[in-house]
């Protein structure tokens, strides 16, 4: 019972439902009770700052220092967004209101400001991240898992191909399986790369969780940095999208592997071998033969994709046309033109030794002219207010038709480099790969999907 209940308060969602609405409630409730308050108040006592005029000076204060983090010294690598910093300025305006009025009132009513100040950090913190859509959970916030470990089932090896199953679909005669697929973790060895990986993350469909599964294609997604496998399978929706999809399709879906690409949450691998680890042969080499091994995953390269947001993304156009004889399709979103982490010196120092051609080889569009093939494809995406990735997004796509791959752009309104992006580029990409893997065919075009812009 103890367990039970505390799984259910770490899996509250924070962006939805009871959480934000009673945080929200209960900030709202306070602050009409306290301008109220002040508007009683018969305190007329000089040299204390009103507060409303406190607030418009903080408010003003916070939309400068946002705008200059996020636009200006780009401290997180790309921009918040003005959704993102008119939230934060009107986060620090509520709070410049709430501390003049404690200051100006007093008994209960300066109890209550006081009370205020964290109700208006915390719904200001709610609010960013309804935004991004990066802390779906309470546990999230904490590093909780509610998924056991790939030990914990029987998973059996493929016994049949794709078209077998859609075969045996027709004439009702499948092997008996589950309604919904799995999340579990799962300790990927390192064996050809010495790469130190946190544990990684997969799900798979109902169809894999048959006794006698078919080959199953196979969608490698890595998360951005800061980042890590789990942060993908919440903040992405993964389980229930793939499940959807399942539940549409006899219970095929791809098999997804989430395998951690930068080791912990601070460090930028690169997603190369390099200096400071063999993160490419990690991904490339060891993930891959380790699924191909122990899951019913198919062998060839059109059966297997690799996609990704933000550095993810990035990760996803270097190595796919770098391993044209692995993956046959890359679904980034929201990725850079290079991998980044400081100046292009710095990098080819700490991470080449020096060797400046060994970085410019990861650069995606070198990659793609140099290995990529007509037989890969990219269907990508970015989100509107993320001009940013919009243009990273054509360079990268340009380069990519010139190798002679099928392209798709998609643009995301009413998002910005956030995990709603990934979401919403992601839905489309799974019908786009399921038809190209043989899964199932797309039931509409891609224009008829509410949520993207097409862009060519």
């Amino acid at each position: 019972m103890k367990n039970s209940v505390w799984k259910t308060f770490m899996e509250l969602s924070l962006v939805r439902g009871i959480v934000p609405r009673t945080v929200f409630g209960l900030t709202a409730i306070a602050a009409i009770i306290l301008i109220i308050g002040l508007a009683l108040s018969k305190s007329k006592k000089r040299g204390r700052l009103h507060p409303l005029i406190a607030a418009v000076l903080a408010g003003a204060a916070g939309l400068l220092v946002a705008w200059l983090v996020s636009d200006v010294f780009m401290v997180f690598g790309v921009s918040l967004g003005w959704p993102v910093i008119f939230t934060i300025a009107g986060g620090i305006a509520g709070v410049g209101f709430v501390i003049a009025a404690a200051v100006t009132l007093r008994g209960v009513r300066r109890a209550l400001a006081v009370v205020l100040v964290p109700l208006v950090l915390l719904s200001t913190a709610l609010g960013v991240d309804s935004i991004y859509g990066e802390y779906q959970t309470i546990g999230t916030l904490v590093g909780y898992t509610p998924y056991a470990s790939l030990g914990s089932i029987e998973v059996h090896k493929a016994a049949m191909s794709v078209s077998d199953w859609h075969s045996k679909a027709r004439k009702g005669s499948l092997p008996s399986m589950p309604s919904q697929g799995k999340v579990l973790t799962v300790d990927i060895p390192n064996t050809e790369s010495n790469f130190t990986a946190r544990k990684a993350m997969i799900y798979l469909p109902p169809a894999a969780l048959s006794d006698r599964p078919p080959a199953l294609p196979v969608m490698e997604l890595l998360a951005g940095q800061p980042g890590s496998p789990s942060r993908l399978i919440d903040a992405g929706n993964i389980a229930a999208t793939m499940n959807a999809y399942a539940a549409k399709h006899d219970g095929l879906a791809p098999i997804v592997l989430v395998p951690d690409q930068n080791g912990e949450a601070t460090h930028n691998s690169l997603c190369a071998d390099t200096t400071q680890g063999n993160a490419e042969t990690y991904l490339t080499t060891d993930v891959v033969n380790w699924a191909k091994k122990m899951l019913p995953v198919a062998k060839s390269a059109r059966m297997w994709a690799m996609g990704g947001f933000s550095q993810g993304g990035t990760c996803t156009t270097q190595l796919v046309p770098r391993h044209p004889d692995i993956y046959g399709a890359m679904l980034p979103v929201d990725g850079e033109l290079k991998p980044t982490n400081g100046s292009v010196a710095k990098m080819v120092q700490e991470y080449f030794a020096g060797d400046r051609k060994a970085y410019d080889e990861q650069v995606p569009v070198n990659a793609i002219a140099a290995t990529g093939t007509p037989e890969q494809a990219l269907f990508t995406g970015a989100g509107e207010r993320d001009k940013e990735s919009i243009s990273n997004m054509r360079t990268i796509a340009d380069a990519a038709r010139k190798a002679g791959m099928e392209v798709t752009e998609l643009i995301v309104p009413g998002t910005g480099h956030d995990w709603h992006a990934v979401q919403a580029v992601w839905r489309p990409g799974l019908d786009w790969f399921g038809e190209r893997t043989g899964l199932g065919e797309m039931t509409k075009s891609l224009k008829e999907y509410p949520q993207v812009e097409v862009l060519q």
